[in-house]
């Protein structure tokens, strides 16, 4: 019986040991190596591409490649939805490369991550609001893609970064909206207020600020405050007018 356990055991570790093999990368010149993993990213083999890539990274860390196969690591992890390792990497490499030629690149990047990390596909298709989920990834992106905007206006990124800037603010504004919507709901006024007139005072120029207004004027109404009140009718009437 314990023979055929030992057996049994020997046989398992030497199937996981193929399987090591098959995935392994195998030894070969570093030059090699890249062109397998460029070839495999213009193929869209993200996975196939990443374990190159991570190879490269692991055996020749200070190689003639080094920086960028860090940079296409960045975009496989990304095009993978590894989300966390693009973070990961980017972080890696600004720590190591601060002033690099393609840091409008890198900044774009982190904002396409963070924003991708707001993404659901199934959200999406059937069209369920995300308004009142966390929007920590969408403060991140907005943050980025402002920053790449501040410190490199004339970039080729710049164009896409301004249009995401609109569509995250509009985001960001009605996440603020459902949480006023909440504290109406929950009879805080006051806290529904407050939300209200921060949303206005923030996002301005978005249709949430618009209806921040509603919720405003039925706050100030169960607290029968009268110039909140007419304060509030008349900002809706004015609006209603453009």
């Amino acid at each position: 019986m314990k023979r055929q356990y030992l057996l049994g055991l020997i046989t398992l570790l030497l199937l996981a040991g193929c399987a090591d093999n098959k995935d392994a990368v195998p030894d070969m010149p570093p030059s090699d190596l890249y062109t397998q993993a460029q070839q495999q990213l213009q193929s869209g083999d993200w996975a196939d591409a990443i374990k190159k890539l991570e190879a490269l990274d692991s055996r020749y860390p200070f190689g003639p490649y080094s920086d960028q196969v860090q940079l296409d690591l960045i975009f496989a992890y990304y095009k993978n939805g590894d989300y966390p390792l693009t973070l990961a990497t980017i972080s890696r490499f600004t720590r190591l490369n601060p002033t690099h030629e393609r840091s409008d690149w890198i900044l774009y990047m982190r904002g396409l991550t963070h924003m991708a990390q707001d993404s659901n596909f199934m959200h999406t298709l059937f069209g369920i609001d995300r308004s009142d989920r966390d929007p920590e990834p969408v403060k991140s992106a907005f943050s980025d893609f402002k920053r790449l905007l501040e410190r490199y206006p004339t970039s080729q990124y710049a164009a896409d970064s301004r249009i995401r800037l609109l569509a995250l603010k509009n985001r960001l504004a009605e996440y603020d909206l459902a949480s006023a919507d909440f504290y109406l709901r929950r009879k805080a006024w006051i806290a529904a207020i407050n939300r209200s007139q921060e949303i206005q005072k923030t996002y301005p120029d978005t249709k949430a600020a618009h209806e921040s207004l509603e919720i405003q004027l039925k706050a100030y109404k169960a607290l029968n405050l009268e110039d909140g009140i007419q304060q509030t009718q008349t900002l809706i009437d004015l609006n209603n007018k453009k």
